[in-house]
């Protein structure tokens, strides 16, 4: 599975790789009152991405704020004593619990 996980992250640091390759021209951004920038093509989209995840967390930040409030104030769960008794008392098989549990079929 670690292979897996290491190809996919090979292949799309690639894909990256080749786009910022494949986009190196100028691109000319025009802001208010005539001002205007020039970057690489690449740079541009970047600067466009890491904008909008700044903007998505920051739009987050009020929910996660209200939520850790509201978990401050409830009260702690207490911690269990003992297991919780099993639900019936059929042994298991070498091939573990039977699932889904076919009583009444």
């Amino acid at each position: 599975m670690r292979l897996v996980v290491w190809l996919i992250r090979g292949f799309v640091f690639f894909a990256l790789f080749a786009f910022a390759l494949n986009n190196q021209q100028d691109a000319t951004v025009r802001w208010f009152f005539g001002t205007e920038w020039r970057a690489p093509m690449v740079i541009v989209v970047l600067a466009a991405f890491a904008a909008g995840a700044a903007i998505g967390v920051l739009a987050m930040v009020p929910a996660w704020w209200r939520h850790r409030r509201r978990a401050g104030r409830s009260a702690p769960l207490p911690a269990p004593s003992a297991p919780p008794p099993a639900l019936h008392s059929v042994p298991p098989s070498e091939f573990g619990p039977e699932y889904p549990p076919r009583e009444g079929l």
